[in-house]
């Protein structure tokens, strides 16, 4: 039985990379009821203002999260936490801080400044975090250090001393479907595992998830085309893709056993 896949509706898209990008509420309450129905165990979203930009106001998130509840998408709701939204640190503590609704996880990403504080943050309200760590591309130092002497990624969720599998996931960023940088995380703290890629390497990554039996993300946010390189008509049609795909990859590991 394959991981449920988690599905990031629109991610950092706008009206630019085409219409089958959800940007407004309503828009992206039926691309997750979609998706839900197609077999999404989880939803993603990136809230934006009316105008279109990112946001973490609690005027925006919250009647987002409470119009997707209210339609009836009753899976995990997430919500990105990223300089997307808001680039000052201490600007994202104090929006997260003033969420009058709440989602159930939050991205928190791990190269971008103040992650570990923001990570507090969200649990002590009882935001569950993905810590998103890239590897293998340019973003990715790895578990040494990153520019100049400040610590990579990796070695800054490392070093962070909250460890709770219950509230806590590590979501990887391969850059490719490399096997052995997923090997090498098998030393890392026993937290659940999420694997996802962008673009190219979203669809090689998650037939890599299903191999080794991690969680996996698609959708909009994360990749435009179908398997066979035709144009994604929308998130439910990625979701169906990326189940098949799984099912039959974890099958064949299965019988490999």
């Amino acid at each position: 039985m394959p991981a449920p896949v988690l599905v990031s509706l629109n991610g950092g898209r706008g009206a630019a990379d085409g219409a089958a990008v959800p940007l407004s509420p309503p828009d992206l309450v039926e691309s997750a009821l979609a998706a839900v129905a197609a077999g999404a165990g989880e939803v993603l979203v990136h809230p934006r203002t009316p105008c279109g930009r990112e946001s973490l106001s609690p005027r925006v998130v919250g009647p987002l999260l409470e119009a997707m509840r209210g339609a009836g998408v009753f899976v995990p709701l997430s919500v990105s936490a990223g300089i997307g939204a808001e680039p000052d640190p201490a600007g994202r503590l104090e929006r997260v801080r003033s969420w009058t609704v709440l989602p159930d996880r939050a991205v928190v990403h791990f190269a971008e400044p103040g992650a570990e504080e923001l990570g507090r943050a969200l649990l002590a309200r009882g935001v569950a975090v993905d810590a998103v760590v890239p590897l293998g591309g340019e973003d990715d130092a790895g578990s040494g250090s990153g520019s100049g002497s400040e610590p990579g990624p990796l070695a800054r969720f490392l070093a962070w001393p909250v460890r709770d599998p219950a509230r806590i996931r590590l979501a990887v960023e391969l850059a490719a479907a490399d096997p052995a940088l997923v090997a090498g995380l098998r030393w890392l703290p026993p937290v659940p595992l999420l694997l996802f890629g962008r673009e190219a390497a979203a669809w090689p990554v998650l037939r890599l998830a299903a191999r080794c039996g991690a969680a996996a993300r698609t959708g909009l946010g994360d990749v435009l085309h179908l398997p066979d390189g035709r144009p994604a008509r929308s998130n439910a049609e990625l979701v169906t893709a990326a189940r098949d795909i799984a099912a039959v990859d974890a099958a064949a590991t299965t019988g490999s056993r």
